[in-house]
């Protein structure tokens, strides 16, 4: 039975934490497609998050934007509305916010120091005008792993001088896609590092002793 059943979800390949049982959850159904892929590790997340104003609630950009209930795994995005949208940048308390090249590099640099420091494995980095892609695996949940690439970032940003510590950088939510086959994460790999048009700053990926790269931009 479902109802009496402790599932075992994201962690190291060695280690298991037990969730709540399937009915506590949230009120949502979850199919057995969810209940799959929430019974096996990812091997990797598809991290993405966007500058402050530039990708607002009711966008038609891309697959959409997250908001607060559209921020669970398997859950679809926010439908493009062009009212939302417009309400959303009339709530905007500060210009929207873009990274020139030294703010770039310096995120890049501010994500890879991260890494290190939690032995995470990084595989990709690019770092936009107005977003950012990650590709990394790290025995963490990975809402609290996006909120950790954020702080670090503008950490790394307010020390380099840039902006006042006030300045809003980040929207809110994001996109934490889960990686489940090693196709998945060399298909998000490529399209970091090379569907994004010209690349900015960028980071490839560990070398094969397991010591990491130095973060470029080109």
């Amino acid at each position: 039975m479902l109802e009496n059943t402790a599932y075992f979800v994201r962690g190291s390949l060695d280690v298991f934490r037990p969730l709540t049982i399937v009915t506590r959850f949230t009120s949502r159904v979850y199919n057995a497609r969810h209940i799959f892929r929430m019974c096996f590790v990812a091997l990797a997340y598809f991290i993405t998050f966007s500058t402050y104003g530039t990708w607002l609630h009711g966008t038609d950009k891309g697959l959409g934007s997250v908001d607060d209930e559209h921020n669970q795994f398997g859950q679809s995005y926010v439908v493009p509305d062009v009212e939302r949208w417009t309400q959303a940048r009339t709530l905007m308390s500060q210009p929207s916010y873009l990274l020139d090249e030294a703010r770039r590099q310096t995120v890049c640099d501010a994500i890879v120091g991260l890494a290190k420091e939690k032995s995470w494995i990084l595989h990709a980095v690019h770092v936009r005008e107005n977003h950012v892609h990650v590709v990394i695996s790290a025995d963490r949940e990975p809402g609290r792993l996006m909120a950790d690439l954020k702080a670090r970032a503008s950490r790394e940003l307010n020390r380099a001088g840039f902006d006042t510590p006030d300045r809003s950088r980040w929207t809110r939510h994001g996109s934490t896609k889960h990686l489940f086959t090693t196709g998945h994460v060399s298909e998000k790999i490529d399209y970091t590092l090379n569907r994004q048009g010209a690349r900015m700053a960028c980071y490839e990926g560990m070398r094969n002793d397991g010591t990491y790269n130095e973060p470029r931009t080109q």
